[in-house]
């Protein structure tokens, strides 16, 4: 059971525990301030334009580019969206 909570999956995506434990936490905190600027930004639509947008693009292109080279799922559902490396 410990061994499923806590090693199977970073082992499933080549990191250690701790390896796995900074970049989900990293991740996690960027995506809590890019939601905060979203929602400065639904106040005041001046400031923080492109926040939530930039912060999703640099993620992505992060998970993308730590995620082992394969060929993508393909994907019959209209508008799928399948990230290849899960936090």
């Amino acid at each position: 059971m410990l061994r499923k909570l806590f090693v199977d999956h970073p082992e499933a995506v080549n990191e250690t525990y701790g390896e796995h434990f900074y970049v989900a936490g990293r991740f996690g905190l960027l995506m809590i301030l890019a939601g905060l600027g979203t929602i400065i930004h639904g106040f005041i639509p001046g400031f923080h334009t492109r926040t939530g947008s930039n912060m999703i693009r640099k993620l992505h292109g992060e998970m993308t580019r730590r995620q082992p080279r394969q060929a993508p799922p393909v994907s019959t559902a209209p508008f799928a969206m399948q990230l290849e490396y899960e936090i």
